[in-house]
């Protein structure tokens, strides 16, 4: 645990009145695309916010390659890339301002990063949108901005949050290749919350989470296997299940 890009020990957070999340452990290994799979409510975006340090957890730890974000955050969250679940561009910049804005928050220069962005936004097939207002783009490829501008500063742990919700099919599916290259080519960790079970693939770690607590954790194929399950569809519904007798 000590060693991965993501260590999450015993994690629990209430609001007001209300328990959130129960006593949550997960790792992600660096080079690892993992799956966060729960419905909506399920606990994602809070989780979510405790390892930005948003918000601080009730109790338990978080550490991100071994820095804890309790002691460390600074370190820790310089490890980090995020694409949060609502859209965080500003529409009514260009493309590159945006980016430029970016490099300055995270003090970087953006002159010695221009051949790097030129780079990204060619593979994604933009560089001709890059004097264009964010707002003229399609969500998918506003997402897909998002992206380029969370791997900036080349993180070594991706966080992202439902980034594929409203999109089409197509663009959903272009935007998981282009991060799962980015993990396997880099070694980066992935941690993508979703509710949408076509997301996963069989290569692909998978944690269930439903009513804030963790149901099932290991490898696509063996939670199918322990749920008797011949789909990642099965799978999930059987854990998620709520008696209602």
């Amino acid at each position: 645990m000590s060693e991965a890009a993501l260590a999450i020990r015993g994690v629990s957070f209430s609001y007001p009145g209300r328990r959130v999340l129960e006593d949550i452990s997960l790792s992600v290994a660096p080079g690892e695309f993992c799956v966060l799979l729960g419905l909506n409510g399920a606990g994602k975006s809070t989780l979510f916010s405790l390892i930005t340090r948003l918000f601080v957890c009730d109790s338990g730890s978080i550490d991100i390659y071994g820095h804890s974000l309790l002691r460390r955050s600074r370190r820790a969250l310089a490890q980090l890339g995020v694409v949060f679940q609502q859209p965080t561009l500003d529409l009514d910049l260009t493309l590159v301002q945006n980016l430029r804005y970016h490099c300055a928050l995270q003090g970087l220069d953006y002159g010695r990063y221009r051949d790097e962005i030129e780079m990204a936004m060619r593979h994604i097939g933009l560089t001709e949108r890059m004097g264009d207002k964010v707002r003229q783009l399609s969500g998918g490829q506003r997402r897909r901005v998002e992206l380029v501008r969370a791997l900036l500063h080349a993180p070594r742990l991706l966080l992202a949050d439902e980034a594929t919700v409203g999109l089409d099919i197509h663009s959903r599916q272009a935007i998981l290749d282009q991060v799962r290259e980015r993990c396997r080519v880099a070694g980066i960790g992935v941690l993508w919350a979703t509710h949408l079970v076509d997301e996963v693939q069989p290569g692909d770690r998978l944690v269930v989470l439903h009513g804030g607590q963790v149901m099932a954790m290991g490898s696509t194929a063996r939670i199918m296997q322990e749920t008797g399950s011949e789909t990642v569809h099965q799978a999930f519904t059987s854990l998620t299940r709520e008696d209602t007798a």
